[in-house]
């Protein structure tokens, strides 16, 4: 084996590891989050508004903060909107062809009007050229204007169709003992960083050696890596006849992709806009957003045809940004 191959192997691997290293302490992180809070007395219910939320995209959110650190924005702006786009195409249209997913029984079209609207000032913003800190403060105000609004309804509905039992929360675990929850706290929290700076520095130079850009790099590779999870989850569930809410997961993860990730990662610094962003990557965003609108307001499933068709749709999407 060449020295070459070898040290390409290896950067290879190292994404992987980076990957895998977020995956589990982003799991981590919520099992010992979520167990603290209800163990200390704070509602189930705001648990699982804010922490379940802000845990599950600990991975997409270390590695844009680490990505503008480290002077890769391009990453950083490419994951979320790769990200968000996957959700939509991959994360509903794979489980969509194992069996179909029953989300007519779900009432998602608030919350899909406020992603729309999460969208436009998000793609609004990107126009400026720069996300600064003008921009992120902005889009956490949004955020934090959705999650007190989530809460609100919440409180008003809770025995409403598409609500989940938000006592039985992600995670939770009423005999786990204390040293249980510390050490998920701390390999969490360790293990983040540490698997985004493997993840950023391994997927920039992958980037430098195929003669692409970091916003690429972050559109496919990194954004389908930080995607997995939500993939993995609503596969099982899907499995398991039980993804029914699915659609009302992609579209609150995509709501805290934008507002809340590239809000807080812009007060770190500065993420330039690609003009290549501006002319084809938001718009496919947009338009895999409005996708969803046979779904959310005229009641259909969506069933394999449409598991097929959005699956497809993200592998052209996918060609064409790497041809």
């Amino acid at each position: 084996m060449t020295d070459a191959l070898a040290s390409t192997l290896s950067v290879w691997l190292f994404v992987g590891l980076g990957l895998v290293i977020l995956l589990l302490a982003g799991d981590a992180l919520v099992k010992g989050a979520v167990n603290l809070s209800l163990r200390v007395g704070i509602p189930a219910l705001i648990v699982s508004l804010t922490i379940v939320a802000f845990g599950t995209s600990a991975p997409e959110l270390l590695v844009s903060v680490n990505a503008v650190i480290m002077g890769k924005p391009g990453l950083a702006l490419g994951n979320v909107v790769g990200s968000n786009t996957a959700n939509i195409l991959l994360v509903l249209g794979v489980p969509a062809i194992l069996t179909a997913l029953h989300t007519s029984g779900c009432d998602t079209r608030k919350t899909f009007v406020f992603m729309l609207g999460s969208t436009a000032l998000f793609i609004g913003l990107a126009f400026f050229g720069t996300f600064t800190a003008i921009s992120g403060a902005v889009l956490l105000a949004g955020l934090a204007y959705m999650l007190g609004g989530a809460f609100l309804d919440a409180r008003s509905h809770r025995r409403a169709a598409c609500a989940a039992d938000l006592e039985n929360v992600e995670g939770a675990d009423p005999n786990m003992p204390w040293w249980q929850i510390v050490v998920f706290l701390i390999l969490g929290l360790v293990g983040l960083p540490l698997g985004a700076d493997l993840l950023v520095d391994n997927a920039s130079i992958i980037a430098a050696s195929y003669g692409v850009s970091d916003g690429v790099i972050g559109l496919t590779l990194v954004a389908l890596g930080t995607s997995l999870p939500e993939l993995a989850t609503t596969v099982m569930a899907a499995l398991r006849r039980q993804a029914d809410v699915a659609l009302g997961n992609v579209i609150g993860s995509n709501i805290f992709n934008l507002l809340g990730i590239i809000g807080i990662a812009s007060l770190v610094g500065p993420i330039p806009v690609d003009p290549e962003f501006l002319q084809f990557d938001l718009w496919v965003m947009l338009g895999a957003s409005l996708l969803l609108v046979p779904f959310v307001f005229w009641g259909r499933d969506i069933t394999r045809p449409w598991g097929v068709g959005l699956t497809v749709a993200y592998l052209g999407y996918i060609t064409i940004i790497l041809v």
